[in-house]
Protein backbone atom coordinates (compact mmCIF):
# COMPACT_ATOMS: atom_id res chain seq x y z
CA UNK A 1 0.00 0.00 0.00
CA UNK A 2 2.66 2.57 0.83
CA UNK A 3 4.12 1.79 -2.73
CA UNK A 4 1.07 2.93 -4.24
CA UNK A 5 0.75 6.17 -2.34
CA UNK A 6 4.34 6.81 -2.87
CA UNK A 7 3.81 5.90 -7.08
CA UNK A 8 0.63 8.18 -6.81
CA UNK A 9 2.47 11.27 -4.85
CA UNK A 10 5.27 10.85 -7.54
CA UNK A 11 2.39 11.07 -10.80
CA UNK A 12 0.93 13.78 -9.19
CA UNK A 13 4.35 15.70 -8.64
CA UNK A 14 4.94 15.29 -12.20
CA UNK A 15 1.89 16.45 -13.10
CA UNK A 16 2.37 19.85 -11.29
CA UNK A 17 6.03 20.09 -12.76
CA UNK A 18 4.54 19.72 -16.31
CA UNK A 19 2.31 22.94 -15.46
CA UNK A 20 5.56 24.69 -14.05
CA UNK A 21 6.80 23.68 -17.65
CA UNK A 22 3.98 24.87 -19.46
CA UNK A 23 4.05 28.47 -17.56
CA UNK A 24 7.51 29.13 -17.65
CA UNK A 25 7.30 28.98 -21.72
CA UNK A 26 4.15 31.55 -21.98
CA UNK A 27 5.18 34.85 -23.50
CA UNK A 28 4.96 37.25 -20.96
CA UNK A 29 6.60 39.94 -23.18
CA UNK A 30 9.57 39.75 -21.20
CA UNK A 31 12.41 38.31 -22.99
CA UNK A 32 12.62 34.55 -21.95
CA UNK A 33 14.90 31.99 -23.01
CA UNK A 34 12.50 29.48 -22.00
CA UNK A 35 10.22 30.39 -25.54
CA UNK A 36 13.27 28.87 -27.76
CA UNK A 37 13.16 25.04 -25.73
CA UNK A 38 10.74 23.85 -27.88
CA UNK A 39 12.28 24.96 -30.69
CA UNK A 40 14.58 22.28 -32.84
CA UNK A 41 16.91 23.38 -35.34
CA UNK A 42 18.01 20.99 -38.44
CA UNK A 43 21.43 20.77 -37.68
CA UNK A 44 23.22 18.54 -40.14
CA UNK A 45 20.67 16.55 -40.31
CA UNK A 46 19.63 16.33 -36.64
CA UNK A 47 16.97 17.92 -35.06
CA UNK A 48 18.45 20.12 -32.03
CA UNK A 49 18.13 22.33 -29.25
CA UNK A 50 19.10 26.27 -29.87
CA UNK A 51 20.53 26.20 -26.73
CA UNK A 52 22.54 23.80 -27.55
CA UNK A 53 24.00 25.36 -30.79
CA UNK A 54 24.30 28.86 -29.09
CA UNK A 55 24.61 30.84 -26.77
CA UNK A 56 21.00 32.54 -25.30
CA UNK A 57 21.31 35.75 -23.63
CA UNK A 58 18.32 38.43 -21.93
CA UNK A 59 20.19 42.00 -22.83
CA UNK A 60 17.18 44.43 -22.11
CA UNK A 61 14.14 43.27 -20.65
CA UNK A 62 12.37 42.65 -23.91
CA UNK A 63 15.30 41.64 -25.99
CA UNK A 64 16.78 38.08 -26.67
CA UNK A 65 19.98 37.68 -28.19
CA UNK A 66 20.93 34.55 -29.56
CA UNK A 67 24.80 33.96 -30.96
CA UNK A 68 25.66 30.43 -32.26
CA UNK A 69 28.68 29.40 -31.94
CA UNK A 70 28.88 27.90 -35.49
CA UNK A 71 27.80 31.20 -37.90
CA UNK A 72 26.59 29.20 -40.91
CA UNK A 73 24.05 27.69 -38.69
CA UNK A 74 22.10 31.16 -38.35
CA UNK A 75 20.21 30.91 -41.13
CA UNK A 76 18.90 27.72 -40.16
CA UNK A 77 17.69 29.09 -36.36
CA UNK A 78 15.93 32.29 -37.97
CA UNK A 79 13.79 29.71 -40.23
CA UNK A 80 12.98 27.66 -37.34
CA UNK A 81 12.13 30.97 -35.05
CA UNK A 82 9.73 32.27 -38.19
CA UNK A 83 8.15 28.56 -38.54
CA UNK A 84 7.23 28.39 -34.67
CA UNK A 85 4.13 29.74 -33.37
CA UNK A 86 6.32 32.11 -30.85
CA UNK A 87 4.96 35.26 -32.86
CA UNK A 88 8.22 37.00 -33.15
CA UNK A 89 10.26 37.63 -36.37
CA UNK A 90 13.82 37.38 -35.64
CA UNK A 91 15.96 40.23 -36.85
CA UNK A 92 19.20 38.17 -38.56
CA UNK A 93 22.44 40.59 -38.77
CA UNK A 94 25.26 38.07 -40.11
CA UNK A 95 26.42 37.65 -36.32
CA UNK A 96 23.96 37.07 -33.83
CA UNK A 97 19.94 36.91 -33.85
CA UNK A 98 18.20 39.61 -32.55
CA UNK A 99 14.27 39.02 -30.83
CA UNK A 100 12.84 41.80 -29.58
CA UNK A 101 9.17 40.92 -27.79
CA UNK A 102 6.59 43.20 -27.85
CA UNK A 103 4.76 44.78 -24.92
CA UNK A 104 1.98 42.90 -24.26
CA UNK A 105 -2.04 44.52 -25.04
CA UNK A 106 -4.67 44.47 -22.07
CA UNK A 107 -6.89 42.02 -24.44
CA UNK A 108 -3.45 40.03 -25.59
CA UNK A 109 -3.34 39.79 -20.70
CA UNK A 110 -6.51 38.87 -20.64
CA UNK A 111 -6.06 35.88 -22.78
CA UNK A 112 -3.24 34.38 -21.60
CA UNK A 113 -4.92 34.62 -17.91
CA UNK A 114 -7.62 32.88 -19.34
CA UNK A 115 -5.25 30.17 -21.04
CA UNK A 116 -3.14 29.85 -18.23
CA UNK A 117 -6.62 28.98 -15.79
CA UNK A 118 -7.36 26.35 -18.27
CA UNK A 119 -3.92 24.59 -18.34
CA UNK A 120 -3.93 25.30 -14.35
CA UNK A 121 -7.59 23.54 -14.21
CA UNK A 122 -5.92 20.80 -16.86
CA UNK A 123 -3.80 19.76 -14.18
CA UNK A 124 -5.84 19.56 -11.43
CA UNK A 125 -8.21 17.15 -13.52
CA UNK A 126 -5.16 14.94 -14.38
CA UNK A 127 -4.37 14.70 -10.58
CA UNK A 128 -8.34 14.14 -9.73
CA UNK A 129 -7.96 11.56 -12.30
CA UNK A 130 -4.83 9.91 -10.45
CA UNK A 131 -6.58 10.23 -7.43
CA UNK A 132 -9.29 8.05 -8.56
CA UNK A 133 -6.62 5.20 -10.02
CA UNK A 134 -5.09 5.17 -7.08
CA UNK A 135 -8.48 4.87 -4.95
CA UNK A 136 -9.76 1.92 -7.26
CA UNK A 137 -6.55 -0.21 -6.93
CA UNK A 138 -7.28 0.24 -3.17
CA UNK A 139 -10.56 -1.01 -3.52
CA UNK A 140 -9.72 -3.75 -5.40
CA UNK A 141 -6.50 -4.63 -2.63
CA UNK A 142 -9.04 -4.72 -0.31
CA UNK A 143 -11.18 -7.08 -2.43
CA UNK A 144 -8.60 -9.42 -2.56
CA UNK A 145 -8.10 -9.28 0.78
CA UNK A 146 -4.60 -8.01 0.33
CA UNK A 147 -5.43 -5.21 2.88
CA UNK A 148 -8.34 -4.73 6.13
CA UNK A 149 -10.74 -2.21 6.03
CA UNK A 150 -8.93 0.12 8.48
CA UNK A 151 -5.71 -0.44 5.90
CA UNK A 152 -8.35 0.64 2.32
CA UNK A 153 -9.69 3.78 4.74
CA UNK A 154 -6.18 5.33 5.66
CA UNK A 155 -4.46 4.74 2.46
CA UNK A 156 -8.08 6.61 1.08
CA UNK A 157 -7.20 9.41 3.89
CA UNK A 158 -3.38 9.39 2.54
CA UNK A 159 -4.49 9.74 -0.92
CA UNK A 160 -6.88 12.33 -0.69
CA UNK A 161 -4.66 14.45 1.58
CA UNK A 162 -1.90 14.51 -1.24
CA UNK A 163 -4.33 15.17 -3.52
CA UNK A 164 -5.60 18.36 -1.67
CA UNK A 165 -1.69 19.23 -1.15
CA UNK A 166 -0.59 18.98 -5.13
CA UNK A 167 -3.90 21.16 -6.16
CA UNK A 168 -3.63 23.78 -3.14
CA UNK A 169 0.13 24.09 -4.72
CA UNK A 170 -1.46 24.28 -8.56
CA UNK A 171 -3.60 26.70 -7.58
CA UNK A 172 -0.72 28.75 -5.51
CA UNK A 173 0.95 28.44 -9.10
CA UNK A 174 -1.36 29.88 -11.82
CA UNK A 175 -2.63 32.49 -9.27
CA UNK A 176 1.18 33.64 -9.34
CA UNK A 177 1.59 33.63 -13.15
CA UNK A 178 -2.17 35.30 -13.55
CA UNK A 179 -0.62 38.25 -11.25
CA UNK A 180 2.85 38.43 -12.74
CA UNK A 181 0.98 38.77 -16.54
CA UNK A 182 -1.30 41.21 -15.40
CA UNK A 183 1.66 43.33 -13.72
CA UNK A 184 3.78 43.43 -16.50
Amino acid sequence: MNALIKSTDEKMKKSVEHLETEFSEIRAGRANPAVLDKIRVDYYGAPTAINQLAAVSVTEARTLIIQPWDTSVLRSIEKAIQTSDIGINPQNDGKIIRMVFPPLTEDRRKMIVKDIAKMGEDTKVAIRSIRREAMEKLKAMKKKSEITEDDQKTGEKKIQDLTDKHIKAVDAMTEKKQKQIMEI
